[in-house]
């Protein structure tokens, strides 16, 4: 008996080593995959933001315009918004207009309008104005967000802000308080005519 339960915890043993070094394989290997997979995707990670970071490393271009952003001013049901565009170059811009982004009201969709310049072509420091009616209502937030010459050719630009919105004028209304007519008393309870005491 004395060797038969020796027995059996010899066999019980070798089943749990064995089931030991099959976890251990199991995790390594586990392991293993974990580790590739996340070489794999930094190495792709670092591919596709090559090109960001050499286009970020890359000169920008000086700017050629300066857009003065008018704050938006009311009319009845519509909206006006516009601003001036300033050459602060050396050579002359033709065919200048605008790109602003609108976003709408209604489902946040958003939508590009281009506005002509007035006039459309500007020597060195020369100034345009640009305008664009929009219904209130439709709206909620417009942004400059390109400077084109023609069709295609884009303008580097830079933007400050315009002029203010003028404050708006209340109007004046005169309120006419009727007086009482001379043979009425004080509509008081304590007055110096008609003196009561108070509880």
């Amino acid at each position: 008996m004395i060797t038969e339960d020796h027995e059996e915890v010899f066999i019980e043993a070798t089943e749990s080593s064995g089931l030991k070094i099959t976890a251990a394989v199991a995790a390594l290997l586990i392991t293993a995959l974990v580790f590739v997979g996340y070489a794999y995707l930094r190495k792709r990670q670092a591919q596709s933001a090559a090109p960001a970071q050499q286009l970020a490393a890359l000169p920008k271009p000086s700017p050629q315009a300066l857009i003065l952003v008018d704050e938006a001013l009311l009319q009845g049901t519509n909206t006006v918004l516009g601003g001036t565009v300033r050459n602060i170059s050396n050579q002359k811009l033709g065919a200048i207009s605008v790109e602003l982004e609108l976003k709408r009201r209604s489902g946040g969709g958003v939508e590009k309008k281009q506005v002509a310049l007035n006039p459309a072509d500007l020597g060195p420091s020369e100034d345009g104005q640009y305008s664009l009616q929009l219904k209130a209502q439709e709206y909620v937030s417009a942004r400059v967000v390109g400077l084109y010459s023609g069709s295609q050719a884009t303008i580097p630009f830079t933007l400050a802000q315009g002029d203010k919105r003028p404050p708006e004028r209340l109007e004046s209304k005169t309120i006419k308080i009727d007086k009482p007519a001379p043979g009425k008393r004080s509509e008081f309870l304590n007055s110096p005519d008609n003196p009561a005491r108070v509880p």
